[in-house]
């Protein structure tokens, strides 16, 4: 087999002999998989040591994110521990990534699709598998598991998908509700640019590195460009959305998600549309794998839990874990508003299947006196908020930082249109999407809502439950948008995004309607007023999860496992945080993100890494047509003599006709500008 290996530990880089490898294993370092058009991927590889005497199945996790720098730490324990217990577990850089060969242009495209089926045919064939393949990944490799269990390779038994999307239009980084996404359409835009252009590692491809680099750099495109491009579900979007036919998987897929990540909804979508063998668990986590000791815990037992899982599937080992009932759900106990928590309190509850039985709807209704049981007359409500609405939504798809979750809503709270319930006599516990469904007029004929529940405690403290939003030209789907009759009246439904959460006795709930909800939302081209006819038509339609506190507590998962502790030396951190400040007297306010920066260093390979990432959101309170959005990314790789860095920056603003669009890249090998360049376009806005 090309690539070097050694039983217990690994070869390939200078001084590479710190990586951690568990007993019983071997690692190799560095493989070349071919693929059909002669592009050669690059892949790390653990095997149980007597893998080639006795055959096993094997696992593959296919992601851009470099296994040779920015991943190792976690592929290590992960791979390593799947290894030890009798797998084959391969590690891919994706096209154009890490080390592979080739340009990686955008996501999801149908090469990698087709790279995936090719990688898998190539492992199957090796001596030390078994022919049986299953696939996993968390984001991206969560989506190409999906995918590529939509195209039905034969050698693929099984999946697990972590914090993913079956639907790349509705529930990603690019548009939510039919809105632009400004929070992460030009950020992710701007990372990938990163990821894209940085160099394979010369220690691996030798003296071709600086010729491959330099081919990346070329030929690299700002991917926002495609993606502001198709502000509507066209054929771009319904690509790799596994939604479009749920029927195309056939293999087994174990979905997981959490209640404070971005991609939460995909796991209850799944478990309801699929026909083949499905499971489900959304705990309370962030954008993570479960085992990771990242905020909100607890973490639990994953990697036990997959082997479950695949020695089932993959060994046709009886586990029982298909005795168990489909869907496990974190019910989140309340808590007091705050940006961080360690771990968020509640219990595990099970159901049967989703929809789930256990599930009852109740409707509450927006009146003027607030939320009622009892709709009342109908009365006209204005909506017509600060372009500063939304300053305070924390992070669209928190990492487990300690400023990503949203604080005390009631600033939120005060520049919206609120509906109070009178305290309740007895707990609630919401399971599912929340739906909002509203009668209203607008003068504009493009606008958005955003809706968002909150449980206000006994002191006035106002944390969020969940929340949506909506392209009102979208409020008939998003394929072909529709603008608003100013003046007309439309009945139109928000979806919030799924929860499950209990609100005590004595707490109230709270429905807010904005207009506004910078920066996720781009605002509308002209501030609309949007009049709520409340009434019958307007009203809360509440998911309550019965009979809560008597159900049955699964057993638990036990604490997370890992077969090694791989070492990364931190040689500087700086937490990340949000940033607001304003002139008040320019009603200007301006949000900064600041993602974690930080400058690490890997024993195995002697590579390090900085990485430094500030986001900037700025609108003035009256103005829709002031909004922008500004990314700058320093990245740099050094090791020994070797010293490469990137600089990015891009720029997003609009007019009410069309989006303005720069950016920059700068490469430097050591101090030396090796290559630059920068774009401009503009972009027609279609209905938003």
């Amino acid at each position: 087999m090309p690539g070097q290996a050694r039983k217990g530990r690994t070869t390939a880089f200078p001084d590479s002999s710190r990586l951690p490898v568990p007993p019983g294993t071997t690692c190799i370092e560095h493989v070349w998989i071919p693929v059909r058009d002669g592009v050669r991927l690059s892949a790390r590889i653990w095997l149980p040591d007597d893998a080639n005497e006795r055959p096993v199945p094997a696992l593959l996790e296919a992601t851009p994110y470099r296994k040779d720098d920015i991943t190792a730490p976690g592929d290590a324990s992960r791979h390593g521990y799947f290894a030890q217990h009798g797998y084959a577990s391969v590690r891919l850089d994706i096209r154009g990534s890490g080390d592979s060969e080739g340009i990686l242009l955008d996501e999801y495209l149908a090469q990698e699709q087709q790279d995936a089926l090719d990688v898998i045919s190539w492992i199957a064939r090796q001596p030390w598998c078994t022919s049986r393949v299953g696939m996993f990944g968390v984001s991206w490799g969560g989506f190409a598991a999906l995918q590529t269990a939509a195209l039905r390779p034969p050698e693929l038994a099984a999946i697990i998908t972590v914090s993913s999307s079956d639907d790349r239009f509705a529930e990603d980084v690019h548009y939510m509700g039919g809105c632009v996404l400004a929070h992460y359409l030009l950020s992710w835009a701007t990372t990938m640019g990163i990821y894209a252009t940085l160099p394979p590692d010369p220690a691996v491809v030798g003296e071709a590195w600086r010729e491959r680099w330099h081919e990346r750099l070329s030929r690299a495109r700002p991917m926002i460009e495609p993606w502001l491009s198709h502000q509507r579900r066209d054929a771009y979007w319904k690509h790799g959305s596994v939604c479009e036919d749920y029927s195309a998987i056939r293999c087994p897929v174990y979905a997981i998600g959490g209640w404070a990540d971005g991609y939460r909804d995909t796991v209850l979508r799944l478990l309801e549309h699929l026909e083949a063998p499905r499971k489900g668990l959304i705990g309370p986590w962030s954008h993570h794998y479960p085992d990771e000791a990242v905020p909100p815990g607890p973490a639990i037992g994953f990697l036990q839990e997959c082997l479950r899982w695949w020695d089932y599937w993959l060994k046709d080992v009886d586990t029982g874990i298909m005795d168990e009932p489909p869907l496990r759900v974190w019910m989140q106990d309340a808590a007091a508003p705050r940006t961080s928590y360690e771990v968020r309190p509640g219990r595990w509850l099970t159901e049967p299947g989703w929809p789930s039985p256990n599930v009852e709807g109740r409707e509450l209704f927006l009146t003027p006196a607030g939320l009622r049981e009892e709709p009342a007359s109908e009365a006209p409500i204005a909506v017509a908020t600060p372009q500063t609405t939304g300053l305070l939504a924390g992070d669209w798809d928190p990492f487990g930082n300690p400023a990503d979750l949203p604080p005390d809503q009631r600033a939120e709270d005060g520049c919206s249109v609120t509906f109070t319930s009178e305290p309740l006599t007895e707990p609630v516990a919401i399971l599912g999407q929340p739906r909002v469904v509203l009668e209203l007029m607008s003068d504009q004929p493009a606008a958005l809502l955003a809706v968002r529940l909150c449980d206000v405690w006994e002191d006035g403290a106002s944390a969020l439950i969940t929340r949506g939003l909506l392209n009102l030209t979208h409020r008939e789907g998003s394929e072909q948008p529709l603008p608003l009759r100013p003046g007309g009246r439309e009945t139109v439904a928000v979806s919030l995004q799924a929860i499950a959460q209990v609100v005590p006795a004595g707490h109230r709930l709270r429905v807010s309607v904005s207009s506004t909800y910078w920066p996720w939302a781009w605002p509308s081209p002209a501030a609309p007023v949007i009049t709520l006819l409340t009434g019958r038509g307007c009203r809360l339609e509440l998911p309550v999860r019965a009979g809560w506190e008597h159900a049955p507590r699964p057993a638990d998962f036990g604490p997370p496992e890992q077969a090694v502790s791989p070492e990364t030396v931190t040689v500087a951190f700086r937490p990340g945080d949000y940033e607001l400040t304003a002139s008040l007297g320019r009603s200007r306010y301006e949000l900064v993100h600041r993602y974690p920066e930080f400058q690490v260093r890997w024993p195995h390979s002697g590579v390090e890494l900085s990485w430094v990432e500030p986001d900037t959101f700025t609108i003035v309170g009256t103005d829709p047509l002031s909004a922008r959005v500004d990314c700058r990314r320093t990245v740099s790789l050094a090791r020994g003599d070797w010293s490469v860095r990137l600089e990015a920056t891009a720029a997003m603003a609009a007019d009410a006709e069309q989006f303005f669009v720069t950016a920059s890249l700068q490469a430097y090998e050591r101090e030396s500008c090796a290559f630059a360049n920068a774009w401009s376009f503009r972009v027609p806005r279609d209905h938003v």
